[in-house]
């Protein structure tokens, strides 16, 4: 655990006025569950009084400097862990990017711990042991009754204390709580959460969500194949830094990132993973 506030400090903190209150965890994932290595990145977890919203601090890192400098960037958050909901809620409304479209849609995910005698010490924090089932996987939470929020990392919630450490058994994804914030004021993250950078997400349910995913996988580069058809192959386009001619070479780049999205198929939530067909 690493510049964490005293457990005296959060408590004062949660009696002060409207706010938010921060924490950042670390997260270690793989995109490929076969691989070895990890892919690494700091999540954010803000707390109100009305709202729970989780997502990349990537995502808050460029929306402070496009306001800072009056300029227009833009980030894609890959992990599919962008949520938001109301406090005391499984209900989840959850934010993805699918090629060049921001979508939201709307699940409810109970979590049912069992919540074990077994306890450790971390510094100053003594942590107890909770498991539960959830995505697919099974999961290890090490949460803080000293820190009243029932809140944790994705939608891994419901548990009476803040969790500091999660992993499923599998270790594809561990989480470790970094620091905490308190921010003076309610953190606005309606230019890249509910919208991201001037895409305003699109209600969509769970088989719009499957459709939308399958046409991208089926042809990931549709619009520059337009292109080339409108310009009967009169064309150059650029892909990944490799320059694309014709239709044949644009079909060979087309097999090449069907690959890798089979590859990089390890979701949080496992039980929705698609299962890509092999053309």
């Amino acid at each position: 655990m690493k510049n964490t506030l005293t457990i005296a400090a959060v408590l004062m903190i949660i009696f002060c006025k409207a706010q938010t209150h921060r924490f950042i965890y670390e997260l270690q994932y793989k995109m490929d569950s076969t691989e070895a290595g990890y892919e690494k990145l700091n999540m954010i977890l803000d707390i109100t009084s009305k709202e729970v919203k989780f997502y990349g601090k990537g995502l808050a890192i460029t929306d402070s400097l496009n306001k800072k400098f009056g300029m227009n960037s833009s980030y894609t958050d890959m992990t599919g862990q962008v949520v938001k909901r109301k406090l005391n809620s499984f209900d989840n409304e959850n934010f993805i990017n699918i090629k060049n479209g921001y979508y939201s849609f709307k699940t409810t995910d109970q979590i049912h711990w069992a919540i074990s005698d077994e306890t450790k010490k971390i510094e100053n924090y003594t942590l107890q042991k909770a498991n539960t089932t959830f995505g697919g996987r099974n999961w290890i939470a090490w949460f803080c009754k000293d820190i009243p929020f029932n809140e944790g990392p994705f939608k891994l919630r419901g548990l009476p204390g803040l969790i500091f450490e999660l992993s499923d058994t599998k270790k594809n994804f561990i989480y470790t709580l970094l620091k905490s914030q308190e921010l003076p004021k309610t953190y606005s993250t309606e230019d890249f959460l509910e919208s991201n950078f001037g895409n305003k997400a699109i209600p969509i349910n769970q088989k719009q969500k499957h459709k939308l995913i399958m046409e991208f996988y089926n042809d990931p580069f549709a619009f520059e194949r337009n292109n080339f058809k409108k310009s009967n192959n009169d064309l150059k386009i650029n892909i990944n830094g490799k320059e694309i001619h014709n239709v044949d070479e644009l079909n060979t780049q087309t097999k090449s990132m069907q690959e890798v999205i089979r590859k990089y198929n390890n979701p949080i939530e496992i039980d929705k993973a698609i299962y890509y067909p092999i053309y």
